[in-house]
């Protein structure tokens, strides 16, 4: 959305309790006077359209996922452990884009652990998904899958399709995340057992991309 600037007289005592509530947001003194006065108003921002996204999110990963606080309204993260020694933790944070074009924004996932041989674990099983991924994208038509493996982690841009609402992306995004820690989990329970596994974990995917394209 275009900003501009504007001159306004406010009173100082204003200014003063709309800077304490920016701070405390970890905001900007003006995003927050641009949010209060959008809400007053009935405008949407940007800000508005994330928090209903990401409410959606919550209401849909909540019951299996810890939803950590976030000072950003852009940024959400949730966390899970796996049924695995030592109960290492996978976080999913998905950062949004304030104005999407071709992507809507980032999910990042990462381990925490030391275990080299849990990070190669890591490794392998996203080098697996993504490559599933693209391909059943690439059926559709979708030629814009990103996405990078790094050291204990795994990011992906979330494809913009244009035609869902913040309520439907919120649910594509939770939808999303608990297939993909469906699958994560499934094959750190039994890896040599994992392509027994995988026929039936490639359907849930499939299922999921007739509903969202993500």
């Amino acid at each position: 959305m275009k900003k501009s600037v504007y001159s306004l007289v406010l009173m100082d005592d204003v200014i003063k309790a709309v800077d304490k509530q920016a701070y405390r947001l970890g905001t900007s003194r003006s995003n927050l006077i641009n949010q209060i006065l959008a809400e007053h108003l009935s405008c949407v921002t940007p800000e508005m359209r994330m928090r209903e996204i990401f409410e959606q999110v919550a209401e849909l990963v909540s019951s299996s996922f810890r939803v950590q606080e976030q000072r950003s309204p852009s940024l959400m993260t949730v966390r899970t452990a796996l049924e695995y020694k030592y109960r290492p933790t996978i976080n999913y944070k998905v950062e949004l884009e304030r104005a999407p074009a071709e992507y809507l924004g980032t999910l990042r996932v990462n381990i925490r652990t030391q275990s080299a041989a849990l990070i190669d674990m890591f490794h392998s099983f996203f080098a697996y998904r993504a490559k599933l991924e693209n391909a059943y994208l690439s059926r559709l038509g979708v030629d814009s899958y990103s996405c990078e493996i790094g050291e204990g982690s795994f990011s992906r841009k979330l494809i913009n399709t244009r035609i869902l609402s913040e309520e439907q992306v919120g649910a594509a995004i939770g939808e999303y995340i608990k297939d993909l820690d469906r699958a994560v989990k499934t094959y750190f329970a039994a890896p040599t057992e994992f392509g027994d596994n995988a026929p039936l974990l490639e359907k849930n995917y499939r299922a999921l991309l007739e509903k969202y394209i993500i």
